[in-house]
């Protein structure tokens, strides 16, 4: 929204009408993560804050499924209130701001990258951790009173199910595996729970990581009301295990163990066979997300080098697919 110069005049004016007219900003830092949105690293004066704003600072969401940074925000508060660790929203974006949509946040200190999260000693203590505090953090997550949200969309599994292949199909790209997942998750597909507040992306890179484990759960803009056992098994898909897949949740730890502090916090009691289901449909969206991402490259609506090499991951999703469908029938 602006020039360089007009963005840097707006953030050091929302810094100053955040933390004080003597208080003065002294780094601006644009960071790596965040794929969909702008993330800034805002310090100075012994503040430091974290901005997450639209591209460019406008209010279209990347997808039709994302929620919108406003409502994003309010998520992350009222998670907060129920003691899931979040960051603090420390303000909204009004467009007296001139800085777009977003919300100013809370710095707190951490990793998101899987690789140093998985393998660096100075996680292993988290890593032991993190399973028990997932499952804690997902029960509070699902426990906040929907009466209570903002305007949420609401999908359950068959819905998805529906969703997907509909995209799957509009390439015209025909693919065995996924025509047999298809077919095996309608003929098994569950009864739906009560509907919940669902992340809809709780997985390593939006899980900030410190020494003792899970310090803040990040990006909500896939937020939605669904199932609860979606939450629980995506982060339990192959491709969010980053080369550990001898650990089911997220490359670090047991689902059993998870399940357990999920039930212990107020969750709901759930099986290990009845994420099977769910982790299968996960499995199935994120290879027809890489197809998407593809036909972005393929197109040239966006010709990254990062679309491109997601889209090659198609044959690691069937690949998975095929593993499942092996495990659950054996």
């Amino acid at each position: 929204m602006g020039t360089k110069q007009e963005f840097e005049r707006a953030a050091h004016s929302l810094f100053t009408k955040v933390f004080g007219a003597e208080v003065h900003l002294e780094q601006i830092k644009r960071l790596s993560g965040g794929a969909s949105q702008e993330t800034w690293s805002l310090s100075g004066s012994g503040h430091h804050a974290i901005l997450r704003r639209a591209p460019g600072g406008t209010s279209a969401a990347r997808t039709s499924a994302a929620i919108g940074l406003p409502t994003e925000a309010a998520l992350i508060e009222a998670s907060g209130q129920n003691d899931v660790p979040v960051p603090e929203v420390l303000h909204v974006l009004q467009p007296s701001d001139q800085l777009g949509d977003g919300f100013l946040m809370q710095y707190i200190p951490g990793e998101t990258i899987a690789r140093p999260i998985l393998r660096d000693d100075k996680y292993e203590p988290a890593r032991k951790a993190l399973s028990a505090q997932c499952g804690a953090a997902l029960a509070r997550i699902h426990a906040l009173p929907i009466d209570t949200l903002p305007d949420l969309p609401s999908i359950d599994g068959p819905a998805q199910i529906k969703q997907y292949e509909e995209i799957y199909r509009s390439f015209d790209t025909p693919r065995p595996v996924f025509e047999l997942a298809l077919s095996w998750l309608k003929t098994n597909a569950p009864t739906t729970r009560q509907l919940v507040l669902v992340h809809g992306d709780f997985r390593l890179g939006n899980l900030m990581v410190d020494e003792h484990g899970l310090a803040a759960v990040l990006d909500w803009e896939l937020a939605h009301l669904g199932d609860p056992r979606e939450d629980l098994a995506w982060i339990c898909v192959n491709s969010w295990r980053f080369g550990q897949s001898h650990n089911r949740v997220g490359g670090f730890g047991r689902l059993e163990d998870m399940l357990a502090a999920y039930a212990e916090a107020g969750g709901q009691a759930f099986t290990s066979q009845e994420i099977d289901w769910w982790e299968m449909l996960g499995t199935l969206k994120w290879g027809v997300m890489c197809m998407i991402m593809y036909e972005a490259f393929r197109s040239g609506a966006d010709p990254s080098v990062e679309r491109a090499a997601i889209g090659r991951r198609v044959s690691e999703t069937e690949i998975d697919l095929i593993n499942l469908l092996e495990a659950i029938h054996a």
